[in-house]
């Protein structure tokens, strides 16, 4: 289906292709990850912190768009970077309940507004981290305020062009003990998103529009 579709007919078929908000991702269900494309994943040294984030598809008259925000430059990791609205699971709670508290305290969103879709592909980041995308729609009216010690700026970048497999190019950059990492990556309006936003995105899209999906 066609991004350009109306809110009503893309939120029926993205929940299709979901996987319900009750079938909560443990860690066997790890399918993409930070090391997609490159060597696979080493072993972890202590079980993966359980994380999720928000992708929140927002309405507008001109289509949907994507939530996201600019990480704050005073973070220990990340820095700068452009994330999902999340963060790590507190015990006890599911990933739509993280990823809901997160949105709120990251960037003042209010839970009223999102109208919870299902869950993309949980997402092995190279930090240890196993992220559940949580999709949403979010309806227009909110106010968004940044919290300053996580989040510098926050924007919109349309639905289109994330599922659009044209923008997505394969990235490489040197890490801290000299290993190479491919990673996708994009830039819209001199926003980069590459890592695992990136990958969570790349990942949606080839839920949604992949070739085996109908």
């Amino acid at each position: 289906m066609s991004p350009s579709a109306s809110p009503h007919e893309l939120r029926v078929w993205i929940q299709r292709h979901l996987d319900p908000l009750e079938e909560d991702q443990a860690v066997d269900g790890v399918v993409r990850s930070d090391f997609d494309l490159g060597p696979p994943p080493p072993e972890p040294d202590a079980p993966l912190k359980p994380a999720a984030v928000l992708v929140g598809l927002i309405e507008r008259e001109a289509g949907l768009s994507v939530l996201l925000t600019r990480r704050s430059d005073t973070l220990r990791r990340h820095t700068g970077q452009v994330a999902f609205p999340g963060g790590r699971r507190d015990p006890g709670e599911s990933a739509l309940q993280t990823a809901v508290r997160e949105a709120h305290e990251e960037v003042g969103l209010h839970p009223t507004f999102v109208a919870p879709l299902g869950l993309s592909t949980p997402y092995r980041t190279g930090t240890g981290y196993l992220v559940t995308p949580v999709v949403g729609f979010i309806r227009p009216g909110f106010t968004l305020t940044p919290n300053p010690d996580e989040v510098a700026d926050i924007f919109e970048t349309p639905f289109g062009f994330l599922m659009d497999p044209a923008n997505y190019q394969e990235h490489e950059r040197e890490g801290p003990m000299g290993e190479r990492r491919r990673f996708y990556a994009m830039t819209h309006e001199n926003q980069y998103i590459w890592g695992a936003t990136a990958g969570m995105l790349r990942a949606l899209y080839d839920r949604l529009y992949g070739a085996a999906v109908a």
